[in-house]
């Protein structure tokens, strides 16, 4: 029994991460591509706006692998 509650602990900390994630850039992307119709120039600072979100599901991985050291 203890495995198994290791075992989803360390799911639900990369699931609801990437849940998390995707969610964020879903709203960055659309209000990044009109921003980029409107102003070609902010190109790079959508870019790397859509890209931190992604720290999210790396943490979440990190959360996960510390959770299966020490409960296993």
């Amino acid at each position: 029994m203890e495995m198994f509650v290791v075992t989803l602990s360390a799911a639900l900390a990369v699931g609801l991460s990437a849940i998390a994630t995707g969610w964020a850039q879903s709203r960055i992307g659309s209000a990044g591509a009109a921003t980029i119709a409107e102003k070609p120039e902010m190109t790079s600072t959508i870019i790397i706006m859509l890209a931190i979100p992604e720290t999210m599901v790396i943490l979440g991985f990190v959360v996960a692998v510390l959770i299966i050291l020490r409960g296993g």
